[in-house]
């Protein structure tokens, strides 16, 4: 299937590891000129290298902290000076800080809404008189099942995420007359860094080894296992695709049947 990416122009946060670089390299591999973001200078370059180095297509890298407010609106004004518009964002950053509702003060709430979602409105707030301009318009916004199945030691995660999946709902709702599509993707448990971070708390809390929290944690699956990063990238870009034209005010889970509910 052709998806239409050809020639399309991305910006991509959280991109220098994990899903957010799978995603951008699934995008590049499709002939997007490809933007990506991370707080993290050198991994940026390196993962900007290895788009690169495996693809034919335009990769800019553009570090910068999307906590800090400032921020977002640079990036992507950045990333439309480069590529001369924006066709495609996928807003995503890393996670707060594992734990139970009595292990947090206010600031870490207030840190975790800064992180998983204000970055995600600013990014859209910003992306919005460019997304106008584009013919193929689609917003992706990256949470977690956790929004329909929370996960012990997440409360920070399971609460506010399900603030940027209402707010990405809204959008596709009050902009869709504009033909600017809004989906959200819901992944599990994938073999990325921070699931190898989460993993390792549970073993410290539980006196275990991280082999067998990951062994106990695909048992949830059908499946018997985790994601690999390129199966969720391959359900992500088809989803800011042309190819789903007809897709908007989703939230797809990629969870390998972890999650057991029926809506």
């Amino acid at each position: 299937m052709d998806l239409g990416l050809n020639g399309k122009r991305a910006f991509v946060a959280g991109a220098s590891r994990g899903l957010g670089y799978a995603v951008a390299l699934g995008l590049a591999r499709e002939a997007c000129a490809v933007a990506i973001n991370s707080r993290n200078p050198a991994g940026l370059t390196k993962a900007a290298q290895e788009i690169l180095a495996n693809t034919n297509s335009q990769v800019v890298p553009l570090p910068g902290d999307v906590t800090d407010p400032q921020v977002p609106d640079r990036l992507i004004q950045q990333t439309a000076a480069a590529f001369g518009g924006l066709d495609i964002l996928v807003t995503n950053s890393g996670g707060p800080p594992a734990g139970k509702f009595e292990d947090f003060d206010d600031q870490a709430w207030q840190n975790a809404v800064e992180l998983i979602f204000l970055s995600h409105m600013r990014l859209i707030r910003a992306a919005l008189p460019y997304l106008r301009s584009s013919p193929s318009a689609s917003v992706l916004t990256i949470a977690s099942y956790s929004v329909k199945q929370p996960i012990p030691n997440l409360v920070l995660s399971n609460s506010i995420r399900s603030a940027t999946v209402g707010l990405t709902k809204s959008l596709a709702l009050e902009l869709g007359s504009e033909q600017i599509r809004f989906n959200s993707i819901l992944p599990a448990w994938t073999e990325t860094e921070r699931v190898q971070e989460l993993m390792a708390h549970r073993a410290k809390v539980n006196q275990t080894s991280v082999e067998s929290e990951i062994a106990k944690q695909t048992k949830d699956s059908p499946l018997g296992r985790m994601a690999t990063p390129d199966e969720f990238a391959n359900v992500a870009v088809f989803l800011v695709s042309p190819a789903a034209s007809y897709v908007t005010g989703v939230a797809l889970t990629v969870d390998g049947g972890m999650y057991k509910g029926t809506l």
